[in-house]
């Protein structure tokens, strides 16, 4: 198995894995929104692949934070029967690592705290970053890049595409 960027040959599998991974099609019809948008960045949207073909993805895009940009992730999905096979745990890795490559200074997402804190996620509202879903304790996380400086503080601002689905 391995982790890369898409290539315009998988934006159908990308659909019917975030369809599947999640029961409906809202993952995908965000993924769609925001290809194409100036906070997509192609080398963050990224497909696990195997044999099979296109099993597992995760996005990354920019949200603005303190005036600056830095980036969320989501969504992160597996075909439900691959599940429990460590995809997401590559995925995770391999998001983790493209994003420290870039200038932005943290990534931000909404999850389970017990399975991203393993990545090194903690509870935004420790970095002075406002949850703005109003989500249960914990779950609005970040983690800091190699980039980050201690200003990056404040409530973030999600593009439009992501309110549109």
């Amino acid at each position: 198995m391995i982790v890369r960027p898409e290539v315009p040959a998988d934006v159908p599998a990308i659909r019917a894995v975030l369809t599947e991974a999640f029961g409906r099609a809202a993952e995908a019809d965000l993924v769609e929104a925001l290809r194409g948008t100036p906070e997509w960045h192609p080398a963050l949207s990224l497909a696990a692949e195997d044999g099979e073909g296109v099993i597992g993805h995760v996005l990354l895009t920019d949200v603005v934070l303190a005036g600056r940009p830095v980036l969320a992730l989501g969504p992160i999905g597996v075909l439900p029967r691959r599940q429990g096979s460590r995809i997401g745990s590559a995925q995770m890795t391999a998001a983790i690592e493209a994003a420290g490559r870039t200038d932005r200074g943290l990534i931000a997402l909404l999850g389970n705290p017990a399975y991203y804190r393993r990545f090194g996620f903690t509870p935004s509202t420790e970095h002075g970053v406002v949850d703005i879903f109003e989500a249960p304790p914990g779950t609005f996380q970040v983690l800091r890049l190699p980039a980050y400086t201690p200003d990056l503080v404040g409530s973030p601002e999600y593009p439009a595409a992501w309110y549109s689905v």
